[in-house]
């Protein structure tokens, strides 16, 4: 398994150095997150690594293509693709699938890795860290203050609402308030 790790590692880093997007520091946030809950909640942690490094595989070719609304159908063919290259078990490879096509919470989550693999990828707009990486890639980007303000407002909200373990509610909800309010202020 530590192969497909690496090589999923090694492809989400590619992505984004091809297309600027998702923020390396977003990938290694989602990943160490999603380590830790693994080791807490006792689920299997190969799983976990492989689906937070390819939830959103695609996401910068998405964006790229002008269709960001189907990065989560595109990453799953892709992930679905590069898992054929390997020797796993098909459960394996459906846990895997199932933690990139519901990294948005917007389906079933038919396995514990899969909602961790969500909840890790909230932490990417919850958490200082990965908020604060939002605001350095956006800035990178030239777009202006008030388009990133309002995107950083949504997705803030977007993923306290995708939280789903109380573990991290617990960890998030004094970042998340202090976030909601002074994202506000700045918005005035």
């Amino acid at each position: 398994m530590q192969e497909i790790i690496n090589k999923a590692r090694e492809w989400a880093f590619a992505e984004t150095e091809k297309f600027g997007t998702p923020y390396t520091g977003h990938l290694d946030l989602a990943f160490n997150v999603g380590q830790r809950l693994a080791s807490e909640l006792g689920v299997n942690k190969d799983i976990v690594a492989i689906g937070t490094y390819l939830m959103d595989i695609k996401l910068g070719q998405a964006r790229a293509e002008g269709k960001i609304e189907s990065h989560i159908q595109m990453s799953v063919e892709a992930t679905t693709a590069f898992l054929k290259e390997f020797d796993i078990s098909e459960e394996v490879k459906e846990k895997i699938v199932n933690c990139v096509a519901g990294h948005h919470g917007t389906i079933k989550y038919n396995y514990l890795e899969a909602e961790i693999c969500a909840n890790a990828d909230c932490y990417r707009f919850l958490h200082p860290q990965g908020l604060f990486g939002y605001f350095i890639l956006h800035g990178s980007r030239s777009i202006d203050f008030n388009s990133g303000l309002e995107k950083a407002i949504e997705k803030t909200e977007e993923k306290w609402n995708i939280l789903s373990l109380d573990i991290c509610k617990k960890e998030l909800e004094t970042y998340y308030l202090s976030f909601k309010k002074l994202l506000g202020e700045a918005k005035k």
